[in-house]
C-alpha cells in the first residue's frame, strides 16, 4: 500500500538518472537511481508477482521468507509479457534497476519506520539453462526488510488482472491511486494538482491533464471511471462494482473450525495482557474475511496473537 500511495518508481521508458525527492502530508521519500536508471513502473510488476506469491502461501498457512524462488516464465505469462529472448534480458535489466535503485523514507511499514537506505529488493540470483538457447530457468530475489515488513502487517492490496494490460505507465499509476484511496468506496475525488503530485510524473502537469481528460474519454480504467471537471480541475473515480462498495458489501462470515483449548495458555504468553477469548473472535473474523481454512489452526492462532501484540502492545 505504501508504493501505491506514493511515487517510488518512474513513469518514463527512458532512464532516468536524476535523484528525486517528494513530500507530502509529513511524509517525505527520497529515491536515488543506480547509473542504469531508477526502477519503474513495470519494474514493479516483479515486485507485484513475488508479493502475490507470498500471499499465497500465507493463505495456505505455509512459511514464507523473504527470498521468493520464481519461474521466469510464469513471471512474464503472469504480467501479459512474451517469453521471446528479449523478454527475459528485459527481466534481467528489471532486476538490476529495482535492486540498484535506494530509498530513504520515513513513511512506515508495519509499526517501524527505516531511515537508513534500502534497496527495493536486497538481491536476486538468475540460473541460466547452458546451450544453445540458454534460456532462463528461474530467478530468486530477496525482497528488503521494508517491504517484507508491509507484507508481514497485511498491508497489501489486490489489483484487477487488467492492470497489467495498461500499457500507458500514467494509467497504470492512476489505477495504483485509485485502488488506494478509492478502494472500495462508492467514490473518491481529488484535484489534478494533488493526482500529478503523487503520481510522481516528470512531465509537465499541463500533459498530466490532459492524459486523465483522455482516460476518462476512453473510460477503460479496471474496477473504476474516470470523470473529469474542468471547470474546478477535479476528479472522480467511481466504483464500478467490480469491488463492492465498503458500506453495502456484507460481513464475512467468521471461520469456525476447531481450536484446541490447551492452546490459550500459550497466547496468553505471546500476547500478555489481553483477553485469549477476545483475541480467538478477532483471528475467527479475520480468517473469515481472507476466506482461509488453517491447516493447523492452533499454530495460526498463536502467529496471529503474536502479531497482534507486536503491533499494539499490552492492552
Amino acid at each position: 500500500m505504501p508504493q501505491m500511495e506514493h511515487p517510488f518508481y518512474s513513469l518514463s521508458k527512458k532512464p532516468e538518472t536524476a535523484v528525486r525527492r517528494y513530500e507530502h502530508n509529513g511524509n517525505w521519500l527520497e529515491v536515488t537511481p543506480s547509473v542504469k536508471g531508477l526502477a519503474t513502473i513495470y519494474d514493479k510488476d516483479i515486485l507485484i508477482y513475488c508479493i502475490s506469491q507470498i500471499m499465497a502461501k500465507l493463505k495456505l498457512n505455509e512459511p514464507v521468507s523473504q527470498r521468493v524462488r520464481i519461474s521466469s516464465r510464469e513471471l512474464l505469462v503472469f504480467t501479459n509479457r512474451g517469453t521471446a529472448g528479449k523478454d527475459y534480458k528485459a527481466l534481467i535489466e528489471a532486476l538490476d534497476r529495482l535492486e540498484g535503485t535506494r530509498i530513504r523514507t520515513n513513511i512506515v511499514t508495519g509499526d517501524e519506520e527505516q531511515v537508513d537506505g534500502f534497496g527495493l529488493i536486497d538481491a536476486s540470483a538468475i540460473r541460466r539453462k547452458h546451450g544453445l538457447d540458454g534460456r532462463l530457468l528461474y530467478c530468486e530475489v530477496k525482497l528488503s526488510d521494508w517491504v517484507f515488513n508491509a507484507i508481514r502487517h497485511n498491508e497489501v492490496l489486490t489489483l484487477h488482472r487488467d492492470y497489467f494490460r495498461l500499457r500507458k505507465p500514467i494509467e497504470r499509476r492512476i489505477y495504483e491511486l485509485a485502488r488506494k484511496h478509492c478502494g472500495q468506496q462508492s467514490s473518491w475525488k481529488a484535484s489534478v494538482e494533488i493526482l500529478f503530485k503523487k503520481s510522481g510524473s516528470q512531465g509537465t502537469e499541463r500533459r498530466f491533464r490532459f492524459a486523465i481528460k483522455e482516460l476518462a474519454e476512453s473510460d477503460h480504467l479496471p474496477d473504476y471511471q474516470v470523470e473529469f471537471d474542468p471547470e474546478t480541475d477535479m476528479v472522480t473515480f467511481t466504483n464500478r462494482g467490480s469491488m463492492k462498495a465498503a458500506l453495502t458489501a456484507p460481513a464475512a462470515e467468521p471461520w469456525t473450525g476447531p481450536l484446541d483449548g490447551d492452546i490459550f495458555g500459550d497466547a496468553r504468553n505471546v500476547a500478555p495482557g489481553w483477553d485469549v477469548h477476545y483475541l480467538e473472535r478477532e483471528w475467527r473474523e479475520w480468517l473469515g474475511e481472507n476466506e482461509i481454512a488453517p491447516k493447523n489452526p492452533e499454530r495460526h492462532f498463536i502467529k496471529f496473537c503474536q502479531s497482534w501484540f507486536e503491533k499494539r502492545g499490552r492492552p
